[in-house]
């Protein structure tokens, strides 16, 4: 396969996800809402998921490419990256209830915030199919395609969908039509295909930096769960006894159990 080719391909796998995250408002097709311990469950899911696909996947990969310090170069990049683009937005967080209303102007700023959240897990699927079309994955019409690339756009659709349905709760409440939800879903996760492309395009024309690009998208994905996705559930859960952290706990583990079989394969 020629360049365009493979671009195509990774593009069409980070679109894939984001289409996942429409899966996400499906439920409130046939349920009026959905509780705060469920919703606490489908956070530490989504995070298990995400520790997960960041350990076992992308810095297991990364040490097989190159040394412990290269995967710590890109751990702290990665971090840097998040901390840095949420202080360039840190005043323009925008509440998924305002989407219906948007103009011109706080749609781009929507744009920059979804694209903090979301662009680091384009970045870990486009590393992921470095080896595309290379010995030692599968077949798949004549391509072979990285066991890597399967396990991480399996593992970010399925940490997708309870992400859509956070995203769908507000505007439910609002209510916004179902069929926009599923929209609004998709919307929040389109800047993963774009990254995907970029992160390919970028491992590709310098393989000397692969091991430095797994880390980086494992370390922007690891702080995401912890300076996002748990301090969220933490903040869903506070009616809860406990303070939802049993559930919280629950869904991490849960994530994680999910996904050691395909870690294993």
């Amino acid at each position: 396969m020629g360049l365009l080719e493979n671009l195509a391909l990774v593009f069409v796998a980070g679109l894939i996800t984001a289409l996942a995250t429409g899966i996400g408002a499906l439920p409130f097709f046939f349920f009026e809402s959905i509780s705060d311990r469920q919703n606490v469950v489908l956070w530490g899911l989504a995070s298990g998921i995400m520790l997960a696909a960041s350990v076992f996947g992308l810095v297991d990969e990364g040490l097989a490419e190159g040394s412990p310090v290269e995967i710590l170069v890109g751990l702290a990049a990665g971090v840097v990256l998040v901390v840095v683009a949420h202080e360039f937005i840190v005043d323009a967080d925008i509440d998924p209830r305002e989407y219906e209303e948007a103009d011109f102007r706080r749609l781009v700023l929507i744009l920059g915030v979804l694209t903090v959240h979301s662009f680091p897990e384009g970045v870990a699927i486009g590393v992921s199919f470095a080896d595309l079309g290379l010995a030692g994955g599968f077949e798949f019409l004549g391509v072979t395609i990285p066991l890597l690339a399967v396990f991480m756009t399996v593992a970010i659709s399925i940490h997708n969908v309870p992400e859509g349905t956070a995203i769908s709760i507000p505007l439910t409440s609002l209510g916004v039509p179902n069929w926009k939800l599923v929209w609004w879903a998709v919307f929040s996760s389109l800047p993963q295909p774009i990254g995907a492309v970029l992160a390919f395009a970028f491992v590709r024309v310098a393989r000397e930096f692969l091991a430095v690009g797994f880390g980086f998208a494992a370390g922007a994905m690891i702080y995401l769960v912890l300076s996002q996705f748990v301090p969220e559930a933490l903040s869903i859960g506070t009616r809860l006894p406990n303070g939802g952290k049993p559930e919280l706990v629950g869904g991490i583990v849960l994530g994680v159990v999910l996904m050691a079989p395909l870690a294993l394969i």
